[in-house]
Parts: C-alpha cells; sequence; structure tokens
C-alpha cells in the first residue's frame, strides 16, 4: 500500500496544495501533525487535510492552538502563532484539532507500522 505522508504543514495552505498536487500515487494519506501554526490559513489547511484523509496524529502546535498544552514550552514566537490560530479558528475546527489522538497512531491496513509526531514514548 502506498502511503502519503504529510507532516509539519504549519497553516500553509499553498504548501499542502503543491505537496499535495506533486505527490506520486497513493492509496491513504497520513498527517503526522503540525497541521497549524505560523502560517495565515488554519481553517483552510484543516478543510483540505480533513478531505485528503482521515488519519492524523496531533503535533505539539495542533496541541498548543487548541489550548491543551502550557506555552512556556514554546519560543516566544510560536506562543504568539498558537494563541493567534486559536482566536481564528472556527469552533468546528478547534474542537477537530482538540479531538486529534496523540501518536502513536496505527492504522488497520498497515499491520506493525507506528505513525508518530515525535517519538513513540513522547508525542512532542
Amino acid at each position: 500500500m502506498r502511503v502519503l505522508l504529510i507532516s509539519d504543514v504549519h497553516s500553509n495552505l499553498e504548501a499542502l496544495e503543491a505537496c499535495l498536487s506533486s505527490a506520486p500515487p497513493y492509496e491513504i494519506v497520513v498527517n503526522l501533525g503540525d497541521i497549524v501554526g505560523y502560517g495565515a490559513s488554519p481553517n483552510e489547511v484543516i478543510d483540505r487535510s480533513r478531505a485528503a484523509g482521515k488519519h492524523f496524529v496531533r503535533g505539539n502546535h495542533d496541541k498548543a492552538s487548541a489550548g491543551l498544552m502550557d506555552l512556556s514550552d514554546f519560543n516566544p514566537i510560536a506562543g504568539l502563532a498558537a494563541i493567534w490560530t486559536r482566536e481564528h479558528l472556527t469552533p468546528e475546527n478547534l474542537e477537530w484539532l482538540r479531538a486529534l489522538p496523540p501518536g502513536p497512531l496505527q492504522v488497520e491496513d498497515l499491520p506493525g507500522v507506528q505513525f508518530v509526531h515525535g517519538s513513540p514514548v513522547d508525542e512532542d
């Protein structure tokens, strides 16, 4: 099975579209997190990511933007980006981010494979 791995898009819609349009053929998409953060298009990136696939691992920027972690672990720019993102997310997308699973993620069609954002023992 061919898997397209996407990671660290950070709300950059143009980069996500470029990756999707230039990818070789694939059967499933697995997103390894940091869907949001820094960039100006968090809602559009979430919507496009959800349309592209259904397998997601929560990244630390997703977690921060959802209000699920202390921002003192972030540098000041990353912390401000997380706050800005949270303030600009639709309520639906904020709830979706909050519900993302931490890694490791296992996909039914790929037994024995774990997908993580950070590492198998520390999601961040």
